[in-house]
């Protein structure tokens, strides 16, 4: 673990711009993800290479609201470029849906959602990439903004990643952004109304670290998580090496003045999750890299999950971190090249127990047919032994496994709704979800584009991100 102060930071920190006024404030705020505020947390899925009116990867992301049986397709709501109350249109290469979040922007007591556009051309520049907000309310999502971008000058691809949550401990939502550019990691601040001046934010370039990012790769992935448990969120913020394609990860400690004074290197990896899986009051960081050694040093043969456990200072310097494969002893499996493992991570608390589990998708596992591990949290830490691995063969997973499914390349847990898995090369690259509800009462199910309106034109590729 390294601490590093960014002490050559060119305009590092913005000068704040208009001020919103305060929104209205709810009693208590939403939880992420309850977007009609019935208490039960929704799915959010990403289809960026969805056609949309003849537009090929235009985009979509579809919303399937939760029940008291889990998640059902039938009640939904389906979010592109060209529906009523969205910015914007529907356009060749937009990618709306790359990237998704929520938290409840406006504290009125409904979740929103945010939504990145990276492929989106701004008057005139090509890539440079939007972010839409989208308003929670009693009926579900409808209604939206587009997400000001401070620093559009240096970066292009805005909304290649993005976060929602309170970075600095004043108790206002900010959200962050990913891109590529000079600064790749910019902030909005809080309070956040419909309509206004937004408030100011901050940015800043990770070029001078000792393992810089690359700009032209920038901030490509961005999860949070309480790692420090001071009750606010850190951000663990992916990219790659500048002059490689190696990946560099790093949690960001926003509470210290221009979120980039202080970093905690993390274990290498593409995407993250974060949970607290020991219970000990600081939430953990599970970082996945689904690469082999010879495309990526920190990679391993079928690839690989660390775990970070958090402390005070974001890490807990007491305990080194601890690597999980196929070959992990009492892990089901066998590490194989190609399998992905890693490609997918996740972590909450699905059985119960108090401890955050971890689900692992490995979508290249049987010669892409894919499957998904999922381990199990306890006072200790991460056991390694009495998991499950879930594939379309498994009894009570609907479906059969085939080659190319890629089945695991993304997962998701939820205490509410179990694990949720997505296949986006399901039928020849329309790809579907498979909700297993664990335990809820609700039976498995699965579901692919059109149960919710997207179209099957041109591969989408549905389920290619999800959030909830």
């Amino acid at each position: 673990m390294t601490y590093r102060r960014l002490a050559v930071l060119l305009a590092a920190s913005l000068t704040p711009l208009a001020l919103a006024s305060p929104a209205a404030q709810a009693a208590t705020p939403a939880k992420p993800y309850d977007f009609n505020g019935d208490g039960r947390t929704d799915l959010a899925i990403g289809a960026p290479a969805a056609t949309v009116a003849g537009k090929a990867k235009a985009g979509a992301v579809s919303v399937v609201y939760g029940s008291a049986s889990g998640l059902k397709s039938s009640t939904h709501t389906l979010i592109t470029q060209n529906t009523s109350g969205i910015p914007g249109t529907a356009e060749t290469d937009d990618a709306f849906g790359s990237s998704l979040a929520s938290t409840d922007l406006d504290r009125d007591g409904y979740a929103d959602l945010v939504v990145g556009a990276p492929g989106e051309d701004v008057n005139g520049d090509t890539n440079d990439g939007t972010i839409v907000i989208v308003w929670g309310a009693k009926s579900g999502l409808s209604g939206a903004r587009t997400l000001v971008n401070h620093n559009d000058r240096d970066n292009d691809r805005y909304g290649k990643a993005v976060a929602a949550g309170d970075f600095t401990g004043d108790g206002m939502p900010e959200v962050a952004t990913g891109s590529t550019g000079t600064f790749g990691l910019n902030f909005v601040s809080g309070p956040f109304t419909r309509t206004g001046a937004f408030n100011g934010g901050n940015g800043g370039s990770f070029s001078y670290l000792s393992r810089p990012y690359s700009e032209s790769y920038g901030i490509e992935y961005l999860s949070t998580g309480d790692v420090t448990g001071r009750g606010f969120d850190g951000l663990v913020a992916h990219g790659r090496e500048q002059g490689t394609d190696d990946a560099v990860t790093t949690l960001v400690d926003g509470s210290i003045g221009n979120f980039n004074d202080w970093l905690v290197t993390m274990p290498s990896g593409y995407v993250s999750s974060v949970g607290d899986i020991d219970g000990d009051g600081y939430a953990d960081v599970a970082v996945g890299n689904h690469r082999e050694t010879s495309a990526d040093p920190a990679g391993a043969k079928g690839g690989r999950v660390t775990i970070r456990y958090g402390g005070p200072d974001g890490a807990d310097t007491s305990r080194a971190p601890f690597t999980v494969t196929q070959d992990t002893v009492g892990v089901p499996g066998t590490s194989e090249t190609g399998d992905a493992f890693g490609s997918g991570v996740s972590l909450a608390d699905v059985n119960g127990d108090g401890y955050a589990d971890l689900a692992i998708g490995a979508p290249g596992e049987d010669s892409g047919t894919g499957a998904v591990t999922l381990l199990y949290g306890s006072a200790s830490g991460l056991k390694t032994t009495g998991g499950k691995t879930f594939t379309q063969n498994t009894a009570g997973v609907p479906g059969s496994s085939e080659k190319g499914d890629r089945f695991g390349a993304r997962v998701l847990l939820t205490g509410a709704n179990g694990l949720t898995i997505a296949a986006p090369g399901e039928n020849s690259g329309d790809g579907a979800v498979w909700s297993l509800p664990g335990a809820t009462t609700g039976a498995a199910t699965s579901f692919g584009p059109s149960a919710t309106g997207v179209s099957t034109a041109g591969s989408p590729n549905y389920g290619s991100v999800l959030a909830g």
